[in-house]
Formats: C-alpha cells, structure tokens, sequence
C-alpha cells in the first residue's frame, strides 16, 4: 500500500514541478523575475514532495509498534495470559493469516479458535495504518502546494530557496555517514564492554588459546571457554602478509608496466583482462582454492616430502607427507590473486596521473625509462600507491570465504604458512551463526573481536598516512 502512495506522490511531484514553473512564466509576462521558471518548479516540487515524504517514512517506522500495541491493547483474555515470547509468535501468526498466509504453528485450543479473529483484526489495523499514513502524505502534500503556488511570483528568491534545500540534503546525507559510523562504533563499544565485563581483557588480548564454548542455555552443559584472541590475529596477519607478498610485486610491477613499458594495444587488453579479477566473487576464489590450488600443493609438498624421507632430511620429509589441502598458503595465495588488481588498478592510475614534465625533465637530465620509474616516477606517486596497498590489506583482512574454505577453523598460534589457522573475521562469522544469545560471552566475544580489530585497523592506517605524510612533505 506505501508504494502505491510513493508513485502517487511522484506523480504529484511532477505536476507541482509543471505548474509551478507554468506559473512562474504566467506571473512574470512583463516583468524581470529574479529566478528562471525552472527554480520556481523545483521550489514547488520541494515543497509538494517533501512534507509528503516525511509523513511516507514516518508511516512506515511508526505504523508497526503501532501495530504492536493495538493488538495488544484487543487482545483476549488467554492470549494476553501467554508469555511475551509466545504471545508475539500468536500476533505474527495472526497478521499471516490476515494477509492470506498459514500459521507458522500449530496452536491448541483456545487460540486455535481465537486466530481466524486476531487475523481479521490484525487485518484491519494494519490497512487502518496504511491508509492513514498514505492519506496524511497525500494531506501535506496538498498544503504544501497550496502554500508554494501562492507564494509564486516574480520576486520570489526561487533559486536561493532550492539552493538552500540542495545543501541540506546534502549535510543530511553526510550525517548520515558520519551518524553510520558512530552508530557502528557505539554498537562495538558497548557490546564489547559487557563482553569484557565476564572476560578479563588482558586474557582476551594476551590469552594464547581460543575456545569460545560456552553454554548458550540453562539446560545446556558447555566448558568454561577460553578467550584468548592471539592465535586469530596471528592468522589473520599470517594470511594478510602471504597475500600481499603474492598481490604487492604483481600488482606494483604490472602496474609500471601498464603505465610506461606497454603499447596502446596491449594496455587495452591487459588492463581489462586484470580488472576482470575484481569482479570474480569471493565464493568462486574460494571453491578455486578448495578444488584446484589446495590439492595442487599437497601434491607438490608431498612430492618433496617423499623424496626427503630416508635422508638426512627425514623428519621434514615425514611432515610434508602430513601436509593437507587447508593450510594458510593456500588461502593467502589465492587472495593475493585476489588482490592484484586493487593494487594494480588504483597504482596505474596514480602513476598515469603523474606530470609528463617531470618525466621529460628525467629523461632531458640523461636518466633512462627504468632510473626514471624509480627515482621520479615511484617517489612522485607514492602516496596513491601506500593507499592502494592499504586498500588491499583492509580487504585481505576482511575476507571470510577464502579463509573459511581454504585454511580450515582450526585457532592455532603459528606461522607456518603449511598449518592451517583461522582468523578473525571467520570467528566473527562462527560465533554469530545459529540460534545465539547476545547475554553470553561465547556470542559477545564476536563484538570484541570487532573492536579490536577496528582499532588494529585504524592505528595502521594512521601510522601509514603519517609515513606518507611525511614523505609528500619532503618530496614537495
């Protein structure tokens, strides 16, 4: 029902636009008007949309605890006897069968008789709301025109006006960034502070086991847990740096080759050909390193395994035959892959943006293609390539599929690249999947694996841009 209202209301807003710009030109036969015809139909559409708009979203976020309470406030004697978890469920039944739909339940006398009802009831209170919300948009919508047509005229400051409202749709929609973000913020903070509150914090950060199994239920048996965050971060930044070892020299070398050493026709094949990588989801990279690069390396590390055993290098020959398809190898290699074109891509683009005079000055002092990439060239365009490797570590940090499917669950403390480790964002997915309770710390550690890995995360991009700082201020 809303949406029939939003295409009666940009219907509404199109014809305020007409009139008001077919009134402005009507009411200035004859005289200098200070704003063009179109300003005056933008300023009426303004005013006609607007207020219409408002009272849309006000409907749609008010109409269901309004919903809520009126249901309530009816509802018989036995259901209002139910417990609150059960009495919701009856209402949502109630308000499936009011839209044509079956229960999801299977309810026992009386509320089997009582349901046919409360949907009729649910119903009605909800086309109730809808009407009302849709009617009293259509009523602002009405005053609002009313108001702007008869203040249309000739020396009406229309451009002002809509230049006005311009800048506070755009300060709104900045608020609303920067609002997401302390919103996100608030959400981490507080859910970790009641994570920390049953976790000491010194055993989260410096604890060396992580073994969150915690009873969720009264009736369930579940161990103490252990909270120590070490070997996921350690697996986190293990697999970041395997991943930008394989994603920093391709995507750097290939970029410089794209911007100085390349022909026209073979930048316009390469370029695309790795720009395609960018579009490949991460599930496919993922079923990549499961099926094709994790058997390719057991193969090849068993392989050197069997030729050691017997030798003097015996015990490593019998760990490489021990070497599986999931290992942290595997998945930082495959998200290297990944990563090229970020790093490739954005560095191209830097560099191309690099004045051609300090090239041709270069080249006038003697300097060669190759001393001039790396002493002009490279120097110049630094700060867009430090963030381009940012980009990519915020993205390898990130990633999930990859990690979950190519390096295992397995928390370990290690940095053998042929172990299988887990990191952060995996835990984050793991412990907030299912049937979870947000009272318990094996479900609350997930936030507190967010805070610290947002922290992590913000002092490494301000470490790197205070490096980067500093060097534009020497260069320039």
């Amino acid at each position: 029902m809303i949406w029939i209202f939003l295409l009666l209301l940009i219907a509404f807003s199109v014809l305020a636009y007409l009139g008001g710009r077919r009134l402005a030109v009507r009411r200035s036969l004859g005289v200098r008007a200070h704003s063009r015809p179109g300003q005056h139909g933008l300023y009426a559409l303004i005013w006609v949309g607007m207020p219409a708009l408002v009272m849309l979203i006000a409907a749609s976020i008010l109409s269901t605890p309004l919903e809520r309470q009126m249901m309530a406030a009816g509802a018989p004697d036995a259901v209002t006897q139910l417990e609150p978890f059960r009495r919701e469920a009856f209402f949502s039944d109630a308000r499936r069968i009011g839209d044509g739909l079956e229960a999801q339940q299977i309810w026992p006398a009386p509320y089997a008789e009582e349901l046919p009802a409360e949907g009729r009831r649910a119903h009605r209170i909800s086309s109730v709301l809808d009407w009302g919300g849709g009617v009293a948009a259509l009523i602002a919508a009405i005053l609002g025109g009313v108001f702007v047509f008869v203040r249309i005229r000739p020396d009406l400051r229309a451009r002002n006006r809509v230049e006005s409202w311009i800048s506070i749709v755009l300060f709104a929609c900045s608020a609303v960034a920067v609002l997401t973000t302390l919103g996100i913020i608030f959400s981490l903070v507080w859910d970790s502070l009641r994570f920390f509150n049953s976790v000491p914090i010194t055993e989260f950060l410096f604890g060396t086991k992580w073994s969150p199994q915690m009873a969720i239920r009264a009736d369930q048996i579940g161990s103490s847990g252990a909270f120590g965050a070490v070997p996921l971060f350690a697996g986190t930044f293990l697999i970041m740096m395997i991943a930008m070892m394989v994603a920093g020299p391709i995507g750097l070398f290939s970029a410089i080759y794209l911007s100085e050493y390349a022909g026209r026709r073979t930048r316009a094949v390469v370029k695309p050909l790795l720009e395609v990588l960018a579009g490949v989801p991460t599930v496919v990279y993922g079923f990549f390193a499961a099926l094709t690069v994790g058997p390719a390396f057991r193969v090849f590390f068993n392989t050197i395994g069997g030729w050691l055993v017997g030798g003097p290098l015996d015990g490593i020959g019998q760990y490489l035959l021990l070497v599986q398809n999931q290992m942290a190898l595997v998945a930082g290699a495959v998200m290297g892959i990944m990563l090229i074109p970020f790093v490739s891509s954005l560095s191209d683009d830097i560099m191309n943006a690099v004045p051609q005079s300090l090239r041709d000055g270069s080249y006038a002092m003697g300097a060669t293609k190759s001393e001039t990439v790396k002493r002009v060239l490279l120097p110049a365009a630094l700060p867009g390539i430090a963030g381009a490797f940012l980009l990519a570590i915020s993205r390898a940090i990130g990633e999930t599929m990859i990690v979950t499917m190519a390096a295992g669950l397995a928390a370990k403390l290690t940095l053998n690249p042929l172990d299988t480790v887990t990191t952060v964002t995996v835990q984050i997915v793991t412990l907030l999947t299912g049937d979870q309770e947000f009272n318990s710390p094996k479900t609350l550690a997930a936030f507190g694996l967010g805070l610290t890995l947002f922290v992590v995360t913000l002092l490494l991009n301000i470490v790197a841009m205070r490096i980067v700082q500093a060097y534009r201020e020497q260069y320039d």
